[in-house]
């Protein structure tokens, strides 16, 4: 994928201020029907207690879920949005509105035994408000210089129920947005659905999740679920023109869009040509090249050369987060990798180096192995979420692609 950037006249809506100055449903890409249906229960007066927006990282989940909230707590509502100028939406606009709560995943800092959601609040409403297609990883390393794995620990079940026990401020409803409840301690989780099962008056859950699955099934059945699809090529390719961040041709743009899949999240990592995304390729190019010389060439230079690449991944500076990154990258390359092989041009998303690389090595991703393949990566990203000995699951891992790599 190769840019073009030079600066285009072209007749296409604009999405104004991606980087918002009020929580506008307006100023969120795409999702029109989603913005509709939360807009309907207002009007009808059917606002539910809880909420649990489902979707895929960066398509705009957590934007909505503040949107709405705004929208619910807006003194002058519009047919279609929140008024944007009423003193709840200049509130809103800053993430700092008395009856607007947030819980979110943290790192504890060291030496330090217990830590809360507000002890980061300003740095959540600083990236949010920054870029509000932001990725865990990306929190992660704005609260602590890595990418170590986040939670929401015990003790924010406390915080919760307290905010909760008190009166509102200054709007009807209080509004308590959890994003990831999946990274929830399972205290936490425990304590959360007795409030979910009786809330207040006049309260609102909205979480956030991007893996329902993994979140307790209790909480799961106690929330109304609002699942968000994926945004579409065009809302895409409108969204990376509209950014005057960048100067892209509509060629270029539409590429990106196709490899982003859905996401605008990805979209940006794309243009921004982050290290992270070069680091996980280059990884992943050379624990494929040592693999297939170790198991078709007997190298064993090549086997040292992996156990140095296991050590390498099971760093410290790499941390869990890192490692689960990786392999979930190289998840989708596998997978990539496979279709080429079936040569359908039509659904592969890959980069110009990526596709690239794919030209030699997809004949080596076949019917017999990307099951397999697949199946290990999978198992390897649980492990490191699970913490498992990072260097046991690493080098487990490469000695398991040399045999696949053989078939």
């Amino acid at each position: 994928m190769i840019f073009h950037y030079q600066k285009l006249s072209l007749n296409l809506p604009v999405i104004k201020n991606i980087i918002l100055k009020h929580m506008l449903f307006s100023q969120i890409i795409g999702q029109e029907e989603a913005k509709s249906r939360l807009i309907g229960t207002v009007k009808e007066q059917r606002i539910p207690h809880a909420y649990l927006f489902k979707s895929t990282e960066g398509v705009g989940e957590l934007a909505l879920a503040i949107a709405y909230a705004q929208y619910v707590c807006c003194e002058n509502r519009g047919e279609n949005d929140s008024c944007g100028k009423c003193p709840s939406c200049v509130k809103f606009a800053k993430l700092s509105h008395p009856d607007l709560h947030f819980v979110f995943p943290i790192i504890k800092p060291k030496g330090q035994a217990t830590s809360v959601c507000d002890d980061f609040i300003s740095d959540f409403r600083e990236i949010f408000i920054e870029n509000p297609y932001f990725s865990v990883e990306q929190w992660f390393l704005k609260i602590s210089g890595d990418a170590k794995q986040g939670m929401i620990y015990a003790n924010e079940s406390q915080e919760i129920i307290r905010k909760l026990s008190l009166k509102t401020y200054e709007s009807e409803y209080k509004t308590m947005i959890i994003w990831l409840p999946e990274r929830m301690n399972e205290t936490c989780a425990n304590k959360l659905l007795k409030i979910l099962e009786e809330p207040p008056e006049k309260t609102l859950f909205l979480l956030v999740s991007n893996k329902p699955d993994e979140i307790i099934t209790t909480i799961l059945s106690r929330a109304q679920h609002f699942n968000m699809p994926n945004l579409n090529t065009d809302e895409i390719v409108t969204a990376i023109l509209s950014n005057q961040n960048y100067e892209i041709t509509e060629v270029d743009a539409l590429n990106i869009a196709r490899i982003a899949n859905g996401s605008y999240l990805k979209a940006m990592n794309l243009l921004n040509e982050g290290s992270e995304q070069k680091q996980n390729f280059e990884r992943f190019v050379q624990v494929m090249r040592q693999a297939w010389q170790v198991g078709n060439r007997k190298d064993y230079n090549a086997l040292k050369t992996l156990r140095r690449w296991s050590d390498d991944m099971a760093a410290s500076n790499v941390g869990r987060e890192r490692q689960k990154m990786f392999l979930s990258y190289a998840q989708h390359m596998i997978r990539e990798n496979y279709i080429y092989n079936l040569q359908n041009q039509e659904l592969i998303y890959l980069s110009q180096d990526e596709n690239n690389f794919a030209t030699n090595f997809s004949p080596f991703i076949n019917e017999r192995n990307v099951e397999d393949l697949m199946a290990e990566l999978s198992l390897a990203e649980r492990h490191i979420e699970q913490n498992v000995n990072a260097k046991m699951v690493f080098f487990d891992l490469v000695l398991k692609i040399i045999v696949l790599l053989k078939r």
